[in-house]
Order: structure tokens, then C-alpha cells, then sequence
């Protein structure tokens, strides 16, 4: 008897095919494998019928492995077409990669090199369907290009300091990329994130530039007035977190103070300056103190 290395010469894991039933008993029908051998015909289960399937009827499957390692037909195929993006529910990690959930009835697989930051399960991201150099089906959150195709420029309504809603779909060193639920493509500066989304998380920001070509830039922080406040409480939790003091002043370079309070050198002078203004905290010897230390 032949096993099935021919017909999974021609037809593949991960790949959906238009198969012709030829056969059928209790457990459900045996697709044409297109061999001339009954041997490698494909079985595409009752479980897996999406509708009733007889002899002679023609359906398209998306194959798969079962845990066998036997090829296996499912009627439930992917529900995005190649060269589709769309926002994916990560089902899987491994050390290769991570599997998406496209509606198929496996998992698509995004090798490592076509992914974007840190995944988790659960997570949900940007992700585009294509066939891989051995005629695979599988997914990449290098979307830059569809992205660009799928945005539109901003609408008119959109003004500076309005309220935009989106997930990030890519982060460099230099900031986020959102695309947003109206379609807009917003850049937010790595200095305007107080705290860094991942790839995939939603988030909600601030306009604060209109580009001629439509798209937006965009910021995490509150307006200035509001970020003071959040600041100098920030600023003075932690000192209060740490007996009282802490080793901190304006001398103190820009990229401790990023690190170590995720804000810039400019805004925490301005809390600082309020700390001082309001006598809660006093500053000597390049130490911020607690005016009053509270009582043990």
C-alpha cells in the first residue's frame, strides 16, 4: 500500500485546495488526492463539514495535519483572501514563530522574521495573509505597504487636540504607528509615550499635528495644564515611596529622568517647580526632600 507522500507532494499542509468527493462511509468522505492511488485520498471528517457532502460533490477545503500526521480536509477555510490584512487573534507561540487564528481550522503559522514585538496569547494585531516560498499559507505583521493602501487622509472633523482611537500595528525607535478605527495612520513620538503600547495594543490619543498629506502625529500624554498635576503627584509618590528623598535635581541628566520617571527633562522641572512652589518637597544638595517627612 502507498502512503501519502505523493499526494502531499501535491497538496500541502496549510494550503486550501477545491477537492472532488469520491468515495464515503461512516466516519464521512475521502476527497481525490489526484494521484491515482485511493490510498492518498484525503478524509475530510463529519466534524468538519461546514454542509452535508456526497459523492461527486466539489468542495474547497483548507488542509491540515491531524495529530497523526495525516493530511486533513476541513471545510472551514480561512475567511481572509491573500494580501489581506486584518486584526488577528494570536492562539499559539513557539520558538519559531506564532500561530494566527484566520478563521481556518488551524492556525496560520507567522515565522519569527514576520513578527513585531513581544507576543503573548490572547494578543490581537495587524496581519497580512500570503503564500510562503513552499506554497504555504502563513501571516505577517510587516504590513507597512497595505496599511498605507487601506488609510484615507483625515477628515475634516479632525482637529487638533481631538480624541483618536486605534492600534498600534508597528514601533520603532523612533515611536508607535497607529492605524486608526477611521482608517487614519497616526504616529505617535517616542517622547509624547509616556509609557510604551505594545504591537496590537488599542490605545487612545491626542491630535496634535494635521500633515498636508492627511495623516496625523499624535501623543499618549495629557495636555501640559494636566500633566503637571500627573507629574509632580508621580514625582512626589515616589519620593514618598522612597523615606522621603531622593537623588534627583535639575542637573540630573535627561535620559535618568526618562528612565527612571518616563517623562522628559522639560516636564520634570516643571513638577519639580511646582513641588517647590507648593512646599511640598524642598531640594538640597542635588537631593529632592520631602518638606515634612510623614511620621513613623
Amino acid at each position: 500500500m502507498k502512503t501519502n507522500n505523493f499526494s502531499e507532494k501535491t497538496f500541502k499542509a496549510s494550503t486550501v485546495a477545491t477537492l472532488k468527493a469520491v468515495r464515503k462511509n461512516e466516519m464521512g468522505v475521502f476527497l481525490d488526492a489526484q494521484t491515482g492511488n485511493t490510498s492518498d485520498d484525503i478524509l475530510l471528517h463529519k466534524s468538519q463539514q461546514t454542509s452535508p457532502v456526497d459523492v461527486n460533490d466539489t468542495v474547497k477545503v483548507f488542509l491540515y495535519k491531524d495529530p497523526k500526521g495525516r493530511l486533513t480536509a476541513s471545510m472551514r477555510v480561512p475567511k481572509m483572501k491573500e494580501g489581506q490584512i486584518a486584526r488577528l487573534k494570536v492562539i499559539n507561540i513557539s520558538k519559531d514563530g506564532a500561530f494566527l487564528d484566520v478563521g481556518a481550522e488551524r492556525g496560520i503559522f507567522m515565522p519569527y522574521a514576520g513578527m513585531r514585538g513581544n507576543l503573548k496569547i490572547g494578543d490581537y494585531v495587524w496581519a497580512k495573509l500570503y503564500t510562503d516560498k513552499s506554497g504555504r499559507l502563513a501571516v505577517t505583521m510587516k504590513v507597512e505597504d497595505e496599511m498605507r493602501r487601506a488609510s484615507k487622509p483625515a477628515a475634516a472633523s479632525i482637529k487638533i487636540g481631538s480624541t483618536i482611537d486605534g492600534s498600534v500595528y508597528n514601533i520603532t525607535e523612533e515611536g508607535a504607528f497607529i492605524f486608526t478605527t477611521d482608517r487614519n495612520i497616526a504616529f505617535i513620538a517616542e517622547k509624547e509615550m509616556p509609557q510604551h503600547p505594545h504591537v496590537g495594543e488599542e490605545v487612545s490619543a491626542r491630535v496634535t499635528y494635521i500633515r498636508s498629506d492627511g495623516r496625523l502625529n499624535a501623543s499618549l500624554r495629557p495636555i501640559k495644564e494636566k500633566a503637571l498635576f500627573l507629574d509632580a503627584a508621580s514625582i512626589l509618590k515616589e519620593i514618598q515611596l522612597h523615606q522621603g528623598k531622593m537623588p534627583y535635581s535639575d542637573k540630573t541628566p535627561p535620559e535618568i529622568i526618562k528612565e527612571r520617571f518616563h517623562i522628559s527633562k522639560s516636564a520634570f522641572k516643571r513638577a519639580v517647580g511646582h513641588l517647590l512652589k507648593t512646599n511640598e518637597i524642598i531640594e538640597k544638595d542635588g537631593w529632592l526632600i520631602l518638606n515634612k517627612l510623614p511620621e513613623k
